[in-house]
């Protein structure tokens, strides 16, 4: 299935393998190469720069002839390390960077300058605009089937508006569990896809078998938004805890979100506090589980090696 996505990366399928916080690993992205798709792993998900520069080494060695393999950075002001982990990426090496959350200008221009590809995680036409004025290579639409921090509009007119206005292209984010997904996102105009939470039940994600088996167990509607992770909404499983806590922020944290000057500092705050908890939910089970996953684990049935979840991507 050829697609410009295929030949910007140079890969057999137009599929990208989602960046997911504590998921995914360097097994998981090897496996996706292997595929012949791309892979792509949050620079966060490495505490020290000599890890992440280790991943980069393992990746490079794997690498096949078919797959492309890429790292995720948050670049707003909630990532202290954004600056050391872009400097690392592009002294290494990789096929692409894609960000979130911020201004991508100072990755454009650094990963360009190496020869890596960026593509930028977008949920409007206006912040679309923006990065291709900066020289985005593609912009990762995020539409609202998505899982973890999510856009409002629905991928067909998400797809259909950004397609029409812009030069470079898009590539859909959510709704994607099956073959048929994305059919229906490459006809609405989408050069590729990217999944994750499908492989948060594969085998070789880095989390817990009870999150994993909690993507087999629940489904589509059994997904809601939070705002208690990162202080942006957020999507996760109703578990009986979240359901407990609630899912809006405290009445503290409102309020000192109303302030402009203080506003910044709360959600670097609420980010640092909720990726804490999720990394414990994740990496150990207890009955204060917040596990991030979006409602395409609809058709998640079984935890399965990554291989076989490709395999109902593509046939």
């Amino acid at each position: 299935m050829s697609t410009k996505l295929t030949e910007l990366l140079n890969i057999k399928h137009p599929i990208i393998q989602a960046p997911m916080f504590l998921v995914s690993n360097v097994a998981m992205v090897t496996e996706a190469m292997k595929c012949g798709i791309a892979g792509c792993i949050p620079a966060l998900n490495y505490r020290t720069l000599e890890e992440l520069r280790a991943a980069i080494k393992a990746l490079k060695a794997n690498k096949g002839d078919g797959g492309a393999f890429g790292f995720n950075l948050i670049v707003n002001k909630s990532n202290p390390k954004a600056k050391d982990q872009l400097r690392v990426i592009c002294e290494e090496g990789c096929d692409f960077i894609l960000t979130s959350l911020g201004n991508p200008e100072e990755t454009i221009r650094e990963a360009h300058a190496v020869g890596i590809k960026v593509f930028c995680d977008i949920t409007n036409l206006q912040y679309a605009q923006k990065v291709e004025s900066l020289d985005a290579d593609a912009v990762v639409a995020v539409n609202n089937q998505a899982g973890g921090h999510r856009g409002n509009l629905s991928p067909q007119d998400l797809i259909a508006t950004l397609v029409e206005n812009l030069k470079i292209p898009v590539i859909s984010a959510g709704g994607v569990g099956q073959k048929s997904d994305i059919d229906k996102m490459l006809s609405y105009g989408a050069v590729g896809v990217s999944v994750g939470s499908p492989f948060i039940a594969s085998e070789e994600a880095s989390v817990t078998d009870e999150y994993k088996q909690a993507c087999v167990d629940y489904g589509a509607n059994d997904i809601v938004m939070t705002e208690r992770i990162s202080g942006t909404p957020c999507t996760v499983i109703n578990t009986p805890y979240v359901q407990k806590i609630g899912t809006k922020s405290t009445w503290i944290e409102s309020i000192l979100n109303k302030n402009k000057k203080l506003k910044k500092w709360v959600k670097m705050i609420r980010f640092s506090i909720g990726m804490k908890a999720t990394e414990k939910a994740a990496k150990k089970a207890t009955y204060k589980t917040v596990w991030v996953a979006g409602p395409s684990i609809e058709h998640t049935k079984a935890i399965l090696p990554t291989k076989e979840i490709i395999k109902r991507l593509i046939t």
